[in-house]
């Protein structure tokens, strides 16, 4: 599974890139606005050409568009990459699989993603919350599907009340609530959501990969790995969370204390 780091934060993404496991990183106008705010970016253009150009080719950067329509998004799709494509070949255009603003159905998401895709642009096809979405994008010729893990979980507890910060851990088997699984039309977890997607494009041989998006957690993450998600895009303090377990301290403590000097001299 590859790893996307989910920042615009170029000093994450510095730090991120000495690590040699992470494949490319996941932008959107919130994460854009954080860096913004926290480095005072005057000329985007030239932050955008240096996340570009520190994540290097080979490595996925997805940047989002802000229409709504689909001439708009196409537009704005062929304007990202023209523009930064160009440093590192490795600009992918994130559309949103349906912009309405409510709850009424919008194809213009879908248009986007064929005209763009026609043109052999990636498309990172965002917001994805149902199976049904994930197949759509995928029959217009979308590189990703990301659907969204963590927030279905989230969604999942607070139509129960359940109490909870971000990074707590949700069963992918999915909870109950008054004795009835709790569920958003048959999807009982994030990870189940990612599960159900990859069966669906199996079934009719996609080439389309799973982005695991919204993760919370290490467990999570594993999750996703383990249901055949094909890349997790991951919040950097998430990431960080991969390594630690209270054992490998405990055992490199224990190294250390027994290191005689006469080893210590082979390094030398």
């Amino acid at each position: 599974m590859k790893i996307f780091i989910d920042t615009a934060d170029i000093d994450e993404v510095k730090e991120g890139m000495t690590w040699g496991v992470a494949d490319g990183i996941t932008t959107n106008p919130s994460l854009i606005k954080k860096a913004q705010e926290k480095h005072k970016v005057k000329d985007m253009n030239s932050y955008i050409k240096n996340l570009c150009k520190t994540v290097g080719k080979g490595k996925d950067v997805s940047l989002e568009v802000i229409g709504t329509d689909a001439k708009t998004m196409i537009s704005q799709g062929l304007t990202l990459y023209k523009k930064f494509n160009k440093v590192a070949n490795n600009v992918v255009i994130k559309i949103p699989v349906n912009p309405a603003t409510n709850d009424d159905p919008n194809f213009d998401g879908i248009k986007a993603i064929k005209a763009l895709a026609s043109k052999g642009i990636g498309i990172n096809t965002t917001l994805i919350f149902t199976p049904e979405q994930a197949w759509l994008a995928a029959k217009a010729g979308a590189k990703y599907v990301s659907p969204f893990a963590g927030r279905i979980d989230d969604d999942l507890r607070k139509k129960a009340n359940i109490t909870f910060e971000k990074p707590d851990y949700y069963p992918a088997t999915g909870k109950e609530y008054k004795e009835k699984p709790l569920e958003d039309n048959g999807i009982i977890s994030g990870i189940h959501l990612c599960k159900q997607i990859r069966l669906l494009l199996d079934n009719f041989n996609y080439k389309t990969q799973i982005i695991a998006a919204s993760l919370r957690n290490a467990r999570q993450i594993r999750e996703a790995a383990l249901v055949g998600a094909h890349v997790a895009t991951i919040p950097f303090s998430a990431l960080t969370t991969t390594l630690t377990h209270y054992k490998t301290a405990e055992g490199m403590n224990a190294f250390l204390a027994d290191t005689v000097k006469e080893y210590e001299a082979v390094f030398k």
